[in-house]
């Protein structure tokens, strides 16, 4: 809703300006809408990927929580459920510290080739998946990690590190190094003032980035197929070898709760965001 129109504003102005509000609720509905026709197919009581006819006519029967159930009983979903979160918070770690270091020194004015630095680091988002997957099969199986867990998070380490360093880098730009060189000129360790005072303001980023680290190794499955083990399996591997082998809607509950999961990233990082906007109101002030 718009809630005042610019005094110059015409009639046309305004049919516009709804029309293109209107047109981007469509896309943004088509674009969901297949996310979520699996929350309620998840509840269906039926072994069917499609509305039954009691569901239709919202019919209590036609739901139940079976495979919900089916899902908690099953000891190939529970390994899977826990692999992905032990990989993920791991690899989380490793991503956010390793990181973080590499946005402070791109963002230093001693820094030499930041240009081919930066491009080295962001190497991950840009290379095809099935690329950076064969090439560290090739390389993790000559060091006998293949197949391990040291080696998937080393490999989803390498894929959240380019999203914290985007992440931290953005709050950096917006960082008053005076603050820093106020605290040195006290007295202050160079390894103190940065703890004390350049981390609490780019928390919001560190962790802004931290949550899309665990969100990019939580979903990723081209890098479990060439490196898990029968041991290592991760939630999309689990769903991947449920769509080929015995097909399911078990496999509809375990997305609902990813999707619920990533619902709740989402109002982290919205509210991560407000906070920092806050923060550097502050700082400016």
């Amino acid at each position: 809703m718009f809630r005042s129109w610019p005094a110059w504003f015409t009639f046309w102005h305004k049919l516009g300006a709804r029309a293109l509000s209107g047109l981007s609720w469509l896309v943004l509905f088509f674009l969901i809408l297949p996310i979520l026709v699996i929350v309620p197919l998840s509840f269906n009581s039926e072994p069917f990927f499609s509305f039954t006819e009691g569901m239709l006519r919202l019919d209590p029967d036609a739901y139940s929580l079976r495979w919900y159930r089916e899902m908690l009983n099953n000891p190939n979903w529970m390994l899977a459920i826990k692999n992905s979160f032990f990989i993920g918070i791991c690899a989380t770690a490793i991503a956010t510290v390793l990181g973080t270091m590499a946005a402070v020194g791109m963002t230093s004015r001693h820094m030499p080739f930041k240009g081919l630095i930066t491009a080295l680091m962001l190497s991950p988002m840009i290379v095809p998946l099935i690329i950076m997957a064969a090439g560290m099969f090739f390389f993790y199986t000559r060091y006998n990690i293949a197949g391990t867990y040291i080696g998937l998070i080393m490999a989803h380490a390498a894929l959240g590190i380019p999203f914290v360093m985007i992440s931290v880098t953005a709050t950096l730009s917006g960082f008053d190094t005076a603050l820093y060189q106020a605290g040195l000129s006290m007295g202050a360790t160079p390894l103190r003032a940065f703890r004390d005072i350049t981390v609490p303001l780019i928390r919001p980023g560190v962790i802004s980035g931290a949550l899309f680290a665990f969100v990019t190794s939580f979903d990723e499955v081209v890098i479990v197929i060439f490196l898990a083990g029968p041991g290592q399996r991760t939630i999309p591997r689990q769903m991947f070898s449920g769509l080929r082998e015995s097909i399911n809607p078990t496999i509809l509950a375990v997305a609902t709760l990813l999707i619920l999961v990533s619902v709740l990233f989402l109002i982290s990082l919205e509210l991560l965001r407000r906070r920092s906007d806050r923060l550097r109101g502050i700082v400016e002030t």
